[in-house]
This record gives C-alpha cells, sequence and structure tokens, in this order.
C-alpha cells in the first residue's frame, strides 16, 4: 500500500510539472494570468458549490437508505455529479455565447437549450429510479402472506 502511494505521488508530480511546462512554453505570458484566475475561480466553485451540494444530497439520500436500495441511491448520486459537472463545464460556453464572439462558427449551438434538455433527462431518470426504489421498498414491507385468525 505505500509503495502504491508513492508511484501515485511521482506520478502526480511529474504529470503537473510536465503540465507547468506545457503551459509555460505554448501559453503567452500575458494570458497566464486569465488562465490561473479560471482555474482558481473553479477550485472555489468546486469547493463551495458543488462539493457541499454532493455531500448534501447524499446525506438526505443515506437517510432513506434504509428504505431504498443502493442502486437507487447510486443512480440518484451519479446523476447529482454528471448534472452538476456537465453545468459546471458548459456555464462558461453558455456565457460566452451570450456575451457575443468574433466568429459565431466557435459557438454555433444553442448550449442552454442542450444543457436543460440534458438536465431534465437525468432528472426523469432519478425520478424513475426513486419510484422504482419506492415501489420495491413497499412490496418488501407488504407481508408475504395475510395473516389469519384461527378462532
Amino acid at each position: 500500500m505505500r509503495a502504491a502511494r508513492i508511484v501515485l505521488v511521482v506520478v502526480g508530480v511529474l504529470v503537473m510539472a510536465f503540465g507547468a511546462y506545457v503551459l509555460v512554453t505554448t501559453v503567452r505570458p500575458a494570458r497566464i494570468w486569465g488562465l490561473a484566475t479560471w482555474l482558481l475561480g473553479a477550485v472555489v466553485l468546486h469547493d463551495a458549490v458543488l462539493s457541499p451540494f454532493v455531500v448534501g444530497a447524499g446525506l438526505l439520500l443515506r437517510r432513506t437508505g434504509r428504505r431504498l436500495g443502493a442502486g437507487v441511491l447510486v443512480v440518484v448520486q451519479t446523476a447529482v455529479v454528471l448534472g452538476c459537472v456537465l453545468a459546471l463545464v458548459v456555464l462558461p460556453e453558455i456565457a460566452a455565447k451570450h456575451h457575443g464572439q468574433k466568429n459565431p462558427t466557435v459557438l454555433p449551438f444553442d448550449y442552454t437549450t442542450r444543457l436543460l434538455v440534458v438536465e431534465g433527462v437525468l432528472l426523469a431518470v432519478v425520478v424513475v429510479a426513486l419510484v422504482v426504489g419506492v415501489v420495491r421498498a413497499r412490496r418488501r414491507t407488504a407481508p408475504l402472506v395475510a395473516s389469519t385468525t384461527n378462532g
């Protein structure tokens, strides 16, 4: 286990060093600060918005975990993570399209509609998973044989 951690740390450091080398050799110095600002904003957005939301949703779902199956919880958590990450990736395109661009072929699609459609599909998957989970939970709690009285 210790050897695997050391290998992972060394590989991580090498990848970061390679990324820094590529950054310095391919990006103009005037653009590095804009990139650094964007990366800092992404970290803050991840730590301040995405992570607490996913953890909170996970905690709420775990409370229902005794009644719903683990598969339902996995589907819901996966949909929450995918929806959040997709929104983080697509929102800059939506903002860039809103502000306008010099070349209209750079952002040719309606990203707002596409994001809403995909998020709606994820929501539908979550609703179906929850309904299936609730139906299965009710079937499990119902007695298999009706109680009878001998009297």
